[in-house]
């Protein structure tokens, strides 16, 4: 039935070839440049983050080699303002293609952006819960009426009200403080904040003795984390589609590379230039099978993620009405990209349930 199954991708991945190639051919019309933004940023404002695979795009130079004949600028965009700062950026014309989790992209669709989901970019991503070291909370039963830190608007946001739900809580039961995660580890490591939910940033915090970790998504496997994913504005893709193949194609390039084991300890250097020490990395991922975690792939694993994290967001408050996902989600650049690299098979799809499909 696979088999079946990945001779129809190959037809529909040729076709999509051919039809941009069309389109190329077509209209020679190239972008001066190409404004690419991620929805995070390194410490100290790098212009470097970890976890993604634009990382290996970005630090690697291979969307500025790709569009080099064309003389055409790429302009990379890094957000301490996270997702909202992303569709902010979206919403002025700032934008042509960006890197987010999902309640940002959920909430930016939702509120009119006119941008297509185009290429999965990661999922069951974790994060962290950090207390300072004299807090007597131990574990998430025990910081109702605490006064915390979450990022509100921002994917983390979700994936908390999903923890925390598990336990009985809302965010209604803390005392919530609105702030980005760097901003949030620094108040944590000053001691003016007790709680603070984040990345594994706050790995320094620990190993300098001025937080506790007392959650770990790594318990539980990414159960409440986030999914994320790229974007294009529509206005681009239809003007521009070769171009947006090509992106799409170099991204799914970088994923490929950033799946072979031989690259991994590369992968934590390059990841490192944010400011998070290699060793944090190697502790937070050698124990991930990065192929599925960094998967391009809009699966049905994918797909029913954003669907269950709207019904969940709007459970929790955050998003109000309804999202046509058929309309918003365009996979034949993937395929396209697929199919001209011969990756059809690299990656094997998961079920809804996260199961692979053998």
């Amino acid at each position: 039935m696979r088999t079946a199954v990945t001779a129809l991708k190959r037809l529909i991945g040729l076709a999509n070839v051919l039809v941009f190639g069309w389109a190329a051919t077509a209209g020679a019309d190239v972008p001066e440049e190409i404004n690419f933004g991620v929805a995070s940023i390194g410490l100290g404002g790098r212009p470097f983050v970890g976890g993604s695979v634009a990382s290996v795009a970005h630090a690697k130079g291979w969307l500025e080699e790709e569009f080099k004949a064309e003389e055409i600028k790429v302009n990379w965009h890094f957000f301490k303002t996270a997702g909202p700062g992303v569709n902010e950026a979206y919403s002025n014309g700032a934008l042509d293609f960006a890197w987010q989790g999902d309640l940002p992209q959920l909430i930016g669709r939702y509120s009119g952006l006119k941008v297509k989901y185009i290429l999965g970019g990661g999922r069951r991503q974790h994060f962290y819960l950090a207390a300072r070291p004299d807090s007597a909370a131990a574990s998430i039963a025990d910081i109702k009426g605490r006064s915390v830190a979450i990022h509100k608007g921002t994917c983390p946001q979700l994936s908390i009200a999903r923890l925390l739900d598990a336990h009985g809580l809302r965010e209604r039961d803390l005392r919530v403080y609105n702030m980005d995660g760097l901003s949030a580890a620094s108040a944590l490591g000053s001691g003016d904040l007790e709680l603070a939910f984040g990345a594994f940033n706050l790995f320094s915090l620990r190993d300098q003795g001025l937080a506790k970790i007392i959650y770990s998504g790594s318990e539980d496997d990414g159960k409440y984390g986030c999914s994320t994913g790229f974007t294009v504005t529509e206005a681009f893709a239809n003007k521009y589609p070769d171009i947006t193949r090509r992106v799409v194609k170099t991204i799914v390039r970088a994923a490929h590379w950033a799946a072979d084991p031989a690259n991994r300890d590369e992968l934590y250097e390059i990841w490192a230039k944010s400011g998070v020490p290699f060793a944090h990395y190697k502790e937070e991922w050698d124990t991930q099978d990065l192929k599925r975690k960094l998967s391009p792939l809009i699966d049905d694993f994918q797909l029913n993620r954003y669907r269950v994290a709207l019904e969940d967001a709007r459970k929790f408050g955050l998003v109000r009405g309804r999202i046509d996902f058929d309309r918003w989600i365009d996979r034949s650049y993937l395929d396209a990209a697929l199919t001209e690299l011969n990756l059809q098979d690299f990656w094997i799809p998961e079920d809804a349930d996260g199961k692979l499909k053998e």
